[in-house]
């Protein structure tokens, strides 16, 4: 009897063993199925993730102490500093995230409503932080002013350079292998070929167009009475790329309106001498015409 339990016993521990070893490998082909049926993870870029910071760090750095130390603040016009590298490195990690977002797509149109909608929600982001919604803080008034609304600030051009490079990369994308600068080249012939068209626009607009004399109007408090100034920009030129007499300007003068644009720009702001002449001349037509 006892060699009989025995042997019992001893059976049973090996079909013990032989039923956990096979649970265990049920279990191990159930993973194996599982892990397969669902995309794998995506991989982050960690050298992009680390320039997104230092971008993110630079950007608050030049916000803050751009007051107090002017060289790494914006130049005003011609120059280079480092306040002015911050949009342009955003614009260069919008551009690499898309490489990797829009790399093997199952359906391009569900991409481009979520793209379109990305860089809607972007836009009016912007409006909201950079449209002039408040008033100001001084006289208390709040809401949205519509006469003074900025239409064009930094998220918005942010916005509409994505939605232009995603739609590039999802549709004008060839569909072939990489694997030589050349084949590189043919892979990407028509982003090339966007990118020569809006060049070409841009420098024929710039350097072709005439821009007209213009004015513009500034608020000034003489002896607690306030008054508006009208400012003669002599312009009368064609491919300038100054402050106040470039033809990029005057297209945003002529089709967003000035009242939408930018609060302080740089022609307004720069002190020289030419802008003290025409302010004299300027205040003292402005005297004249109010005299009569």
């Amino acid at each position: 009897m006892r060699t009989k339990l025995t042997m019992y016993e001893t059976i049973k521990g090996i079909d013990d063993d032989d039923h956990q070893w096979r649970e265990k490998k049920d279990i191990e082909s159930a993973l194996q199925i599982s892990r397969s049926s669902f995309p794998p993870d995506k991989e982050r870029l960690v050298s992009l993730d680390v320039f997104r910071g230092l971008t993110v760090a630079l950007m608050i750095l030049v916000d803050d102490a751009g007051g107090i130390l002017p060289a790494i603040n914006h130049s005003p016009w011609d120059g280079l500093t480092l306040a002015d590298f911050v949009m342009p490195f955003f614009l260069f990690i919008v551009g690499v995230s898309l490489a990797f977002a829009y790399k093997n797509l199952s359906c391009r149109l569900a991409a481009t409503r979520k793209a379109s909608m990305r860089s809607l929600k972007l836009l009016l982001l912007g409006l909201f932080l950079q449209g002039g919604f408040i008033h100001g803080l001084n006289n208390l008034t709040y809401g949205i002013d519509v006469d003074k609304i900025r239409f064009m600030g930094i998220l918005q051009r942010i916005a509409i350079a994505y939605l232009v490079a995603a739609l590039c990369e999802m549709w004008l994308k060839g569909s072939h292998n990489v694997s030589s600068e050349l084949s590189m080249i043919r892979k990407y012939r028509f982003h090339w070929m966007v990118a020569f068209v809006f060049t070409t626009i841009y420098l024929s607009l710039l350097y072709g167009l005439y821009v007209p004399d213009w004015e513009y109007q500034i608020s000034s408090e003489d002896q607690g009475s306030s008054t508006f100034l009208n400012l003669k920009v002599k312009c009368g030129v064609r491919g300038h790329t100054g402050p106040g007499c470039n033809a990029v300007g005057m297209i945003d003068r002529m089709f967003l309106g000035i009242q939408h644009l930018y609060r302080k720009p740089v022609y307004a702001r720069t002190k020289c001498k030419f802008s003290k002449q025409l302010a004299i001349t300027s205040r003292r037509s402005f005297l004249v015409s109010s005299a009569f």
